[in-house]
């Protein structure tokens, strides 16, 4: 399956929703991108992103080819996201910690069951989902808690280099320093992982 790379899965997720909803939820977009509304997701350390867009019929691409436009009777509502583990296991978890906010959104798309019970939800999302032709991932080997690590470990281990003119005290100080901060930070990241893509 091509939605897979590694220790990532790739998850689109288009529904239709009729054409005057959509600036009710572009105004609610607006208030999601404050940091403060996003605490929840943020605390779901294995999502590398997800994004919610509205795209308008109005707006959909034409090929100079087609004599005819196309007519849409719905606006969409597209879902995009990157996360480690299963499908199964990112839905529960949206499921359990997001689900008042999913229905924020969800609940302007045609047939949104809502997200409670978790069964009808997750055959919406099944059932409304695009799987990927292709999926780039930088580290596939990775998850989001081994980059973020490999990060501190890159800026301790820099703030160590700069002790390298001090003395043998100082240095052996901040040696001990910089392991007491990575000691925990270390580890392999697993491999490449399947070759899917």
């Amino acid at each position: 399956m091509s939605n897979i790379r590694g220790k990532a899965y790739a998850m689109n997720v288009i529904t239709p929703m009729k054409r005057w909803k959509t600036p009710i939820l572009k105004a609610a977009f607006k208030l999601f991108t404050a940091k403060f509304t996003q605490w929840e997701l943020r605390k779901l350390s294995f999502i590398h992103f997800a994004r919610w867009t509205t795209i308008s019929a109005d707006k959909m691409p034409r090929f100079d080819a087609m004599t005819k436009r196309e007519s849409f009777g719905y606006d969409y509502l597209l879902f995009e996201s990157n996360f480690n583990g299963s499908w199964n296991e990112y839905v529960d978890a949206f499921h359990s910690v997001l689900s008042f906010k999913l229905n924020l959104v969800w609940m302007w798309s045609e047939n949104y069951p809502g997200s409670i019970p978790l069964v009808p939800f997750k055959t919406y999302i099944e059932h409304n989902q695009l799987h990927n032709d292709y999926y780039y991932m930088a580290y596939p080997g990775s998850t989001v808690t081994d980059v973020k690590n490999a990060v501190d470990v890159h800026r301790a281990f820099k703030s160590l280099a700069r002790t390298l003119d001090s003395s043998d005290e100082a240095f052996a100080a901040a040696y001990r320093d910089f392991l007491h901060q990575v000691q925990n930070k270390l580890g392999s990241n697993g491999g490449p992982g399947p070759q899917m893509s």
